[in-house]
C-alpha cells in the first residue's frame, strides 16, 4: 500500500497548524518592515547629532563662507593660537579642530590645511569642507588669471542623461538597483527558506528516531516513502506561506502604484523643469521599472527553484537527521551543507550586481548547490531562456541523484542507535 499521500497529509498539516508557522506567516511582512523603519529611525538619529567644529583660519578669507546646517555647527576660534584652540577643544569635547594656516600661495596652502580630531571624522563632515576649500581657492585662481567668475559660472553647464531603451521606454537611473534588490531579495528569501524548512525536516526525523516512534512507523512504511513524505509535506507548507506574502506584497505594490499615479507618460524636457518636478518624474520612472520587471516570471522560477533547491538540501537534511541521534551531534555535517549556499549568497551580491552576464554568474547559476539562489538574482537583469532551461534540468536531475544517495543513508541511519555516525561510517551505509 502506498503510504506516501498520508504522510505528505500529515507532515503538511502538522506545520500549517503550528501557532508558530500561522504567527510568523502573517506577522513576517510586518515584522520586515518594522525591521526597515526602525532602522531607518535609527540612521536619522544617528543623523541628527549636531557636530561642533572649531574654526582657526589664518588667512581670515575662508571663516564667512562655513555656514551652519542642521548637522554640523561651525565656531570662530581664530583669534585663538592654534595649541590654545586644541585645548580648548578637548575641555569643551567638541567634534573636531580645523586649521587653515597663512601660507604664501594657494598650492602651499591646499597642501597645509590640517583637521584635528580626537576619533577618525566622518566622510560625510570632511568632504564637504574639502569642497568648500577647494571651490574657494579656484575662484581666488581664476582671478588672479583675470577671468571673469560670473561668465564662468553662467557657462557652467548642468546635464540630466534621459535613460530609454531602443524600443522607446524611459527607464529610471535607479533601474538596476531596482533589479538587484528584487533579484537579491528573491536569492536571500530562498536562501532562508531552504535553511529553515531543511532544519525542520532534520529536526523533525531526530525527534521520531530520539523517541523510538521511527521504530513503529517503519514497520508499515518504506523508509523511502517516509524520506519523501516529510520533504514534500514540508515543502507544500513552505509554498502556502511563500504564497501568502506575494499576495500580500502584491496587494501592497497596487495600493502604492495607485497612490503615486503612475502612468507610461514620457518624462517632459527643456530647461524650465524644476528639481521638483524633476524628482517626482523619477519617483514615477522608478515605480514603472519596477511594474516592468518580470515579477510573475520571477514568482513562478522562484517556486521552481525552491522546489529544486528545497528538495536537493532537504534530502541531505533528512540524510543527516537519520545518521545522528541529537541536534548536536548534527554540526559536524552542516558546514559542507551550508558553504554552497553561503556561497551562492555571495557570488549573487558580489559578482552578479556587478556583471550579471559575466562568466562567474553564469557558471554558479548551473552549478545546482548554488544555482537556485545565483540564478534568482539574474532574472531581473533579463537571463536567455536556453540557460534557464539547462539550469533547471541539471537542478531537477541532481535532486533524483541527491534523493536516491539520501535515501540510502536513510534506510540504514535511521535505525542507527548510540553511535557517532562519521563519514566514513556513512559511506559503508551506502554499499549495503
Amino acid at each position: 500500500m502506498n503510504n506516501l499521500p498520508l504522510i505528505i497529509k500529515r507532515e503538511f498539516i502538522s506545520r500549517v497548524r503550528n501557532k508558530t508557522f500561522i504567527i510568523m506567516t502573517f506577522l513576517s511582512p510586518l515584522i520586515l518592515i518594522g525591521m526597515i523603519g526602525v532602522i531607518s529611525w535609527l540612521t536619522t538619529l544617528n543623523n541628527d547629532e549636531i557636530r561642533e567644529i572649531a574654526l582657526v583660519d589664518e588667512t581670515g578669507k575662508f571663516i564667512q563662507d562655513f555656514k551652519n546646517t542642521e548637522n554640523v555647527r561651525y565656531l570662530d576660534y581664530s583669534k585663538l593660537s592654534l595649541n590654545d584652540a586644541k585645548d580648548s577643544v578637548v575641555i569643551k569635547k567638541l567634534y573636531g579642530l580645523l586649521y587653515i594656516p597663512l601660507k604664501s600661495t594657494n598650492a602651499e596652502l591646499s597642501k597645509a590645511i590640517q583637521f584635528y580630531a580626537e576619533d577618525s571624522p566622518n566622510l560625510s563632515v570632511i568632504n564637504p569642507i574639502e569642497d568648500l576649500i577647494a571651490t574657494k581657492l579656484t575662484n581666488q585662481n581664476f582671478e588672479k588669471e583675470g577671468f571673469d567668475l560670473t561668465t564662468i559660472e553662467n557657462s557652467r553647464a548642468k546635464v540630466n542623461i534621459q535613460i530609454e531603451n531602443f524600443t522607446g521606454e524611459k527607464t529610471s537611473k535607479m533601474s538596476n538597483y531596482v533589479k538587484m534588490f528584487f533579484g537579491g531579495a528573491a536569492g536571500y528569501l530562498l536562501f532562508m527558506f531552504i535553511i529553515i524548512y531543511g532544519n525542520m525536516v532534520m529536526r523533525s526525523v531526530i525527534e521520531e528516531k530520539s523517541n523510538r516512534i521511527i521504530e513503529i512507523i517503519i514497520s508499515s512504511v518504506k523508509p523511502m516513502q517516509l524520506m519523501m513524505g516529510k520533504i514534500l509535506g514540508t515543502s507544500f507548507a513552505g509554498m502556502l506561506q511563500f504564497l501568502i506574502w506575494v499576495i500580500l506584497g502584491g496587494v501592497l505594490l497596487l495600493i502604492t502604484s495607485s497612490l503615486f499615479e503612475v502612468s507610461p507618460s514620457p518624462v517632459a524636457s527643456g530647461a524650465a523643469i524644476d528639481a521638483v518636478q524633476s524628482n517626482s518624474n523619477e519617483i514615477g520612472l522608478l515605480l514603472q521599472d519596477i511594474l516592468r520587471l518580470p515579477l510573475i516570471f520571477l514568482v513562478c522560477l522562484f517556486f521552481v527553484y525552491f522546489v529544486g533547491g528545497y528538495f536537493l538540501y532537504s534530502s541531505i537534511y533528512a540524510a543527516i537527521g537519520a545518521a545522528v541521534d541529537s541536534e548536536t551531534d548534527s554540526q559536524q555535517f552542516m558546514l559542507p551543507v551550508l558553504i554552497p549556499l553561503m556561497l551562492g549568497i555571495y557570488v549573487g551580491f558580489f559578482s552578479v550586481i556587478e556583471n550579471p552576464h559575466g562568466t562567474v554568474s553564469t557558471i554558479f547559476s548551473m552549478i545546482p548547490l548554488t544555482s537556485p539562489v545565483v540564478m534568482l538574482m539574474r532574472i531581473p537583469f533579463g537571463v536567455p531562456w536556453y540557460e534557464i532551461v539547462i539550469s533547471v534540468l541539471i537542478l531537477f536531475g541532481s535532486v533524483i541523484f541527491m534523493t536516491w544517495f539520501a535515501g540510502r543513508i536513510y534506510r540504514v541511519g535511521i535505525l542507527m542507535y548510540g553511535k557517532k555516525a562519521s563519514y566514513k561510517e556513512i559511506w559503508k551505509w551506502l554499499k549495503y
